[in-house]
């Protein structure tokens, strides 16, 4: 296979299947044609503007076709329509600084013959099948390129929910070793990620098992029980997901009871304190008021007879207290 050339729009591709694992490349921006007797596909940069062009005037699809791989906001999707599939799959963003949950999306039109895609930013599974395919051993049908796609766009998200679960992991250990004041903002990330995900992951839960049971005329048996295998595997991973929220869920109920402990035990000191020092406030301020007739106030002794009645009243406090089990 031929690699595309520097000026294809938008790093869109053209390949036809020859039906051995290969596939030649097809320059469709210049020829505005592809041939009608070999099964190809097509993948669009749905953001070019000669992508719309060549949809509606090369491609000869519907028009509920077009409009749904033009589409810029869309959820997973399953629609089927004789033997015509149009599916709408994310995958998790790999590409370097982007965040995993920011999920990039594809739209695949397919009769069992043609393959008809269109994105608007890099995914690697996509790359995988085109690496595939360039050194020789990739799918020799079309429905056998479509549930290679489906794979790797399943397969990839395997790193990302290991990572997420290494997160919640040691977000639990510091969680338990009351160290989890500091990663509060650890939790909120984490409990983000796994929304993000599981938002377009459940409905494309539905959509791949709804495929399995399609009536296409162009998958067979085998191309079903593949299908219901990629189905499964896309299972576990909402169910992955699910467990790792529950479990950050968990790991911060756990840090903020124990955030809530420590500072109940601070506000135990500070009452037992206050209940300490109050009669002795209570009793040294009446002492000291400025009016005639205050006992000892000739004495000079009665410093040190106030000061000892302080502390028989803090020691009758103190016995008093551990009676009844508050120290």
């Amino acid at each position: 296979m031929t690699h595309s050339p520097s000026d294809t729009p938008a790093n869109s591709i053209a390949l036809t299947l020859d039906g051995s694992g290969g596939a030649t490349h097809v320059d469709w921006h210049r020829d505005r044609s592809l041939p009608s007797n070999q099964s190809y596909w097509v993948h669009l940069n749905f953001e070019h503007p000669d992508t719309a062009a060549w949809l509606w005037q090369h491609s000869g699809l519907s028009d509920i076709a077009i409009h749904g791989l033009l589409a810029s906001e869309t959820r997973p999707r399953l629609v089927t329509r004789g033997e015509n599939l149009l599916l709408t799959v994310r995958g998790v963003n790999l590409n370097t600084g982007s965040d995993p949950d920011d999920m990039v999306s594809v739209r695949i039109w397919t009769d069992g013959r043609r393959v008809i895609s269109t994105f608007a930013r890099k995914l690697m599974s996509t790359q995988d099948v085109v690496d595939s395919l360039q050194e020789g051993h990739g799918p020799t049908t079309t429905p056998g390129l479509v549930i290679m796609w489906l794979a790797r766009i399943v397969d990839r998200m395997e790193g990302t929910l290991d990572e997420l679960e290494d997160s919640v992991l040691t977000l639990e250990e510091q969680a338990i070793s009351s160290d989890g004041g500091s990663s509060r903002a650890e939790f909120a990330r984490l409990r983000r990620q796994c929304i993000t995900l599981r938002r377009y992951l459940s409905p494309q839960r539905e959509a791949l098992s709804r495929l399995a049971g399609e009536p296409l005329p162009w998958l067979d048996d085998t191309d079903r029980l593949r299908l219901r295998e990629i189905a499964d595997r896309q299972i576990r991973h909402v169910e992955s997901l699910d467990e790792i929220r529950e479990r950050a869920a968990v790991a911060h109920e756990e840090m903020v009871s124990q955030l809530s402990e420590q500072m109940n035990e601070r506000m135990y000191v500070m009452s037992i304190a206050a209940a300490l020092f109050l009669p002795l406030g209570f009793f040294t301020g009446l002492m000291g008021i400025n009016v005639g007739g205050m006992p000892g106030v000739e004495n000079p002794q009665g410093f040190w007879l106030v000061a000892g009645a302080c502390g028989l009243a803090l020691a009758g406090l103190l016995i008093v207290f551990r009676r009844k089990g508050w120290l």
